[in-house]
């Protein structure tokens, strides 16, 4: 089949008038519609922050590159403190933070820290994946953040030294140790006679470094991934506490996502919470051992002593009039008596 010369370059001026016209809107398609940032005060290699990198990425690929979960680890954008004021303003869109530190705003969120209350994680996640969880976030919502359904886990957490071990409550008496800035925090240390200093994350190494204060309690991934061990001799395995980060929402950036979007949002973010909970289980298992080998010296202590000073003290009792009867019920449902 014979084609004219003129053919040819009447098609080719057309294949040429359409790319022109096809290319600025496939560059348009390739542009986020939504840019959200996350903040977290976490290591990058912590597993949240690795799990949030692949959660990142399925949203952007499930979305068709309409949404774009930009991840500011480690304190980036500043203290805890910094981060809650700028989710609550909008300046960030999503921010993981522990319930007991989202106390001052929503006093309900800090229950899953009372001392001493869960034995295990089966305790836990009964509590928080059920009717004690459901009413926190409920609470959240009155503060105009969304909480995603599955809380993410920080861990159980161990208190370090660098002066003794700490074998009972009275080896806390007088002992200058870093607590998050949360009232709970400072009431319990204060329980057994210690001495809290209240202190942001991200200057906890350099207070330890310097001596302001002996010690501090986190979980053992945390302690290995922010490498407090090397500012630190020894680790009680007191497990006095269960923490966990709540994956927070600016409710206003929240509802401008389009409902298609949010479920699938909502849907990877608990997904990859999971993930990070088993990631968490399994440090657990190897982190003893390998901050042993790095001089860390451990110790596990008995529980009940420090229990009992805490009911002592009152501070059960305090804290179950805070939270109220309706609360309290839902926490002893799953952690035991405590009051």
């Amino acid at each position: 089949m014979s084609v004219s010369r003129r053919t040819v370059l009447k098609a080719s001026a057309a294949v040429t008038m359409l790319g022109g016209v096809a290319a600025p809107w496939a560059a348009r398609a390739q542009q986020p519609e939504f840019v959200y940032k996350y903040a977290n005060n976490l290591p990058t290699s912590h597993p949240m922050n690795v799990r949030a990198r692949e959660m990142s990425a399925v949203i952007n690929s499930e979305t068709d590159g309409r949404v774009d979960i930009q991840i500011f680890p480690n304190n980036q954008l500043g203290s805890d403190t910094d981060m809650l004021s700028q989710i609550r303003a909008g300046g960030v869109e999503f921010f993981t933070l522990s319930g007991v530190i989202l106390a001052p705003l929503v006093p309900a969120a800090s229950i899953n820290g009372i001392g001493f209350a869960f034995p295990d994680y089966d305790a836990v996640w009964k509590a928080m994946d059920g009717e004690l969880g459901a009413y926190v976030r409920s609470e959240i919502t009155k503060a105009n953040l969304v909480a995603m359904d599955k809380i993410w886990d920080n861990g159980f957490r161990q208190t370090t030294s660098s002066a003794r071990p700490i074998t009972g409550p009275d080896d806390l008496r007088g002992f200058k140790i870093r607590v998050p800035v949360s009232p709970l925090w400072t009431s319990m240390f204060k329980a057994f006679d210690a001495s809290p200093a209240a202190i942001n994350f991200s200057e906890v190494y350099s207070a330890l470094q310097t001596k302001v204060v002996e010690g501090q309690e986190n979980p053992l991934a945390l302690i290995a991934t922010a490498k407090l061990y090397e500012v630190q001799k020894y680790c009680a395995l007191t497990n006095h506490m269960w923490d966990g980060f709540w994956f927070l929402a600016n409710r206003r950036a929240w509802d401008r996502l389009p409902e298609e979007l949010r479920v699938i949002i909502a849907r990877n973010i608990n997904a990859a919470a999971i993930h990070e909970r088993a990631d968490i289980a399994r440090l657990n298992q190897t982190l003893h051992h390998d901050l042993a080998a790095k001089g860390l010296v451990f110790n596990q202590p008995s529980p009940d002593p420090f229990r009992d000073k805490l009911r002592k003290a009152g501070f059960y009792a305090e804290w179950k009039a805070k939270f109220g009867e309706q609360a309290w019920a839902l926490l002893e449902k799953s952690a035991g008596k405590l009051a």
